[in-house]
């Protein structure tokens, strides 16, 4: 990945066809790539350009595959399947967290888990009583009343608290008078593969949502292995709160930072470890009331998968766990 002299987003691959050394060893100049072994340089289009030995003939295999890649919202899009199907509508829209309107505060896990169990966890936000109790959860949060609904490819999983009484914390940070009860939304909406955007919101008990205010979470997941993953995850703070939102924003990721680490991270990793390469669905897992959008967004995943198979006529081990993003 680079930028190219005009500022734009690039991506090849990055396997120079000659010996396979990595290009990002190379040396990047006049917007192409010198492979740092014997020299041959690429332009943006992956087309070998230059050749330093011999009479400088380029070899008609002398090229490199390159993706199609998008900036939208705070995020870099890359295309991984064929370029000619690149389409930049099928973007997700992370309109409330662009950088543009928005102070971010922006963080990063390495997570040696799968992908979906991540998407799983912030699709079913029950777990917080329990994992998050003196953070992010109260007594009240498994009891609220739960929404799930499906818009074409999307799904959205939503849970209302009544007259609950938040951690010290969480009031402090949401600007909330210690000690008053309030009523929460936890708005998930989920998009193909991985990529989910949490509004969270808070009226003081009994006042209507549009008096409230709320708060949005970007959880965007990049599967690495069929056991580990990139999560991208940031909060924003509208730029119209001045300095003010620049410090919430900040201030939030740091706490935020802590229960991810040290609650969420560790129970997804010893998940994984008892899954191992088991499949998911034959380990016949108990479904509770509260799993119905982490269910709802499987079975649409699996379905995209194999759609997506039988359009190109691959087979997959594994499509649930290596299926083609559509952006990452």
């Amino acid at each position: 990945l680079f930028r190219d002299s005009k500022g734009s987003l690039q991506a090849l691959q990055d396997r120079c066809p000659h010996r396979f050394v990595p290009l990002h060893l190379g040396r990047l100049e006049n917007d192409r790539i010198q492979c740092a072994y014997h020299g041959l340089s690429f332009d943006c289009s992956g087309a070998c350009v230059h050749n330093p030995h011999g009479n400088g003939a380029i070899p008609k295999a002398a090229h490199v595959r390159a993706y199609p890649m998008q900036e939208r919202h705070g995020f870099a899009w890359i295309w991984m399947g064929e370029a000619d199907r690149a389409d930049p509508a099928l973007i997700t829209d992370f309109s409330p967290v662009d950088p543009q309107t928005a102070y971010i505060g922006k963080s990063y896990l390495h997570v040696k888990a799968n992908y979906v169990l991540e998407t799983d966890n912030i699709l079913d936000l029950s777990h917080i009583e329990f994992l998050h109790g003196n953070s992010l959860g109260s007594a009240a949060v498994a009891q609220g009343v739960i929404e799930v609904e499906q818009h074409g490819e999307t799904v959205h999983s939503k849970r209302t608290t009544h007259n609950e009484l938040l951690t010290p914390d969480l009031e402090r940070l949401r600007g909330i008078p210690a000690g008053k009860r309030v009523d929460r939304w936890l708005d998930v909406r989920w998009n193909a593969p991985s990529n989910m955007l949490l509004n969270s919101g808070y009226t003081l008990s009994g006042e209507p949502r549009d008096q409230g205010r709320s708060v949005y979470v970007a959880h965007v997941f990049t599967p690495e292995t069929t056991a580990t993953t990139h999560y991208w995850f940031g909060i924003a703070f509208p730029k119209k709160l001045g300095e003010e939102g620049r410090r919430l924003a900040e201030e939030n990721i740091q706490w935020l930072l802590q229960p991810f680490t040290t609650e969420d991270m560790p129970m997804l990793q010893a998940q994984q470890e008892v899954i191992g390469d088991e499949d998911f669905w034959t380990l016949k897992p108990v479904l509770l009331a509260s799993d119905g959008g982490a269910v709802r967004a499987r079975r649409l995943l699996e379905k995209m998968v194999k759609q997506e198979q039988e359009m190109t006529g691959t087979r997959l081990e594994k499509p649930i766990i290596e299926s083609s993003a559509p952006a990452i």
